[in-house]
């Protein structure tokens, strides 16, 4: 009568068969002492069966757990929503500032020779003037012609003036630049026997900042600036229309300090000319002799 006994192993134990064998490593030696040359050691390892029978390697596992994690879709998802935010209040950001700090302008036209050139672009301070400052004699200044240098011309809407103020509308051609020569109180006169131009009384040095071979004003003139308003005048006195060209409309010429949109600071492009646009020291002299309230 056979029985069925299991085989045993070299110790005289049963050998374990079926889902409860364990694994078993076997060291397989060529010929020779262990260790001596010529002599080979292969360790084989058998993978031990997986509880519904299949085979698996734990580190085969584990490079695709990781595996997956990588291509996990949440992760790239997280990323582009991070992008689209930082995109937005970077827009946010660009339009406050350029609403009401600081504002790029092009130059259209050469009344402002050899100061700014045709095409340079002028980054303008709207907070200049913005807490109670007022525009100062030499001060560079960006406004809108409404009502001084276009009397005759309406107000836009408040919609455009809207998109216009955050700069996502263009100017127009209602947009100037010039330089503040007077202040409201300040009378101005052009010009005497010296050929210059007199605030206050006070000749005016502009060799700083007038064309080369331009005279201060082939127009002559006297003027008292009303309060509140200002004088304004390109440096290239040959090729601008400036107040002097509307003496006799509306307004006399004087444009209202709450149509100066900020202070050009500084000449950003083209790079080789880029400069700060300071203040002439000539207009110095002119302090103290009126204008603002001061006592003449």
């Amino acid at each position: 009568m056979s029985t069925h006994e299991p085989p045993t192993d070299r110790d005289g134990s049963p050998a374990p068969t079926g889902a409860d064998s364990p694994s078993r490593s076997a060291a397989v030696s060529a010929p020779g002492a262990p260790g001596a040359p010529g002599t080979a050691t292969v360790a084989v390892s058998t993978p031990s069966p997986s509880p519904d029978g299949e085979v698996g390697v734990e580190g085969d596992r584990g490079a695709e757990g990781e595996a997956g994690a990588d291509d996990d879709p949440s992760g790239g998802r997280r990323w582009s929503r991070d992008l689209l935010w930082i995109a937005a209040v970077c827009v946010v950001v660009l339009l406050v500032v350029n609403a009401f700090v600081v504002r790029p302008f092009a130059v259209p036209s050469g009344s402002m020779e050899g100061t700014l050139r045709p095409g340079d672009r002028v980054l303008v301070n709207q907070l200049a003037y913005a807490f109670g400052g007022h525009p100062q004699r030499g001060d560079v200044v960006v406004f809108d012609g409404i009502g001084s240098f276009l009397p005759y011309q309406d107000e836009p809407s408040g919609l455009k003036r809207l998109l216009t103020g955050a700069g996502l509308a263009p100017a127009g051609d209602t947009v100037y630049v010039k330089r503040v020569i007077g202040v409201g109180g300040d009378r101005i006169t052009c010009c005497g026997t010296d050929g210059r131009l007199k605030v206050n009384g006070v000749p005016l040095d502009e060799s700083a900042y007038l064309l080369p071979g331009d005279a201060p004003s082939a127009v002559p003139f006297d003027i008292v600036v009303p309060d509140g308003k200002l004088w304004m005048m390109g440096d290239h006195r040959s090729a601008s229309r400036d107040s002097r060209d509307h003496l006799g409309e509306p307004g006399g010429g004087a444009v209202p300090e709450d149509k100066v949109i900020g202070r050009a600071d500084w000449v950003m492009f083209p790079l080789g000319r880029a400069t700060s646009l300071d203040r002439p020291a000539a207009f110095a002299a002119i302090e103290g002799t009126g204008g603002h309230g001061e006592q003449r």
